[in-house]
């Protein structure tokens, strides 16, 4: 479904991603980790269109996702590391304003508020919300006009320990109706729950590539923690300037 194909990203002399040749399968959930400024969210960004290639490209269906028209745009759900809401509205008229842009139904966003444990501050200002409670409005609003497939950068961040098992829970719902998800995260627990595959990003390569078993057997390390401790040592991560949009 999505398929990076000689993809590369530099931001001046500084290159963030490395070619990158990497596909996702329809339904699969596929999981980037690795340090802080190592390309991840540059990954992510380019393909809902934050970002363009340096080189290569990227496909979703074939099509090539740079230059997608707002129906295929329509198609993804983004989640960003960083949220910002226009001040003074409250989640409802937020979420309108939303649906609107994507052409989504309106009438299912008490519902997704709900989903999110939002539905009794469907009224209240945004602004007025926890760094959690942020969280999950956002990832209310990428589930709008159920997308094909969602773009996650850091889901679970500035999560309480209730908040990240509530998202955990809504992600293996939408991997169990069979949406794509491409999703990275910190939260190497929550990769391990709900990753197909699991990639590897260090220096801006793709390090390791692989289900949890295969990257155990490729590392000789057991579980999640000591695998990632493994393949993440002894390169150095994009580092300066360009690290922080990576």
């Amino acid at each position: 479904m999505i398929s990076y194909e000689g993809f590369g990203k530099r931001f001046g002399a500084v290159t963030a991603v490395h070619t990158l040749d990497l596909s996702i399968r329809s339904g699969e959930t596929f999981a980037l980790i690795g340090p802080n400024g190592s390309g991840k969210s540059t990954t992510l960004k380019a393909l809902v269109g934050l970002v363009h290639p340096s080189s290569g490209r990227i496909l979703m269906d074939g099509h090539d996702a740079t230059h997608a028209g707002p129906e295929a745009r329509a198609r993804l759900g983004y989640l960003p590391q960083r949220l910002v809401f226009p001040e003074g509205w409250t989640a409802r008229e937020t979420m309108r304003f939303h649906a609107r842009l994507r052409h989504a139904d309106e009438d299912a966003i008490d519902d997704l508020l709900a989903r999110v444990g939002l539905g009794d501050d469907a009224d209240r200002p945004v602004e007025e919300y926890s760094g959690g409670m942020r969280q999950r409005f956002g990832l209310a609003i990428a589930l709008l006009g159920r997308p094909a497939a969602l773009v996650l950068d850091e889901p679970s961040a500035a999560l309480d320990p209730s908040g990240a098992l509530l998202i955990r829970d809504i992600l293996e719902g939408i991997r169990a109706e069979g949406t794509t998800v491409l999703l990275s995260s910190h939260d190497l627990a929550e990769v391990a729950a709900l990753a197909d595959r699991i990639g590897v990003f260090v220096g801006g390569r793709m390090a390791a590539i692989g289900t949890l078993p295969e990257l155990e057997g490729l590392s000789g390390a057991r579980g999640i923690e000591a695998v990632y401790r493994r393949l993440s040592s002894g390169v150095r991560p994009v580092s300066g300037a360009d690290a922080e949009a990576a």
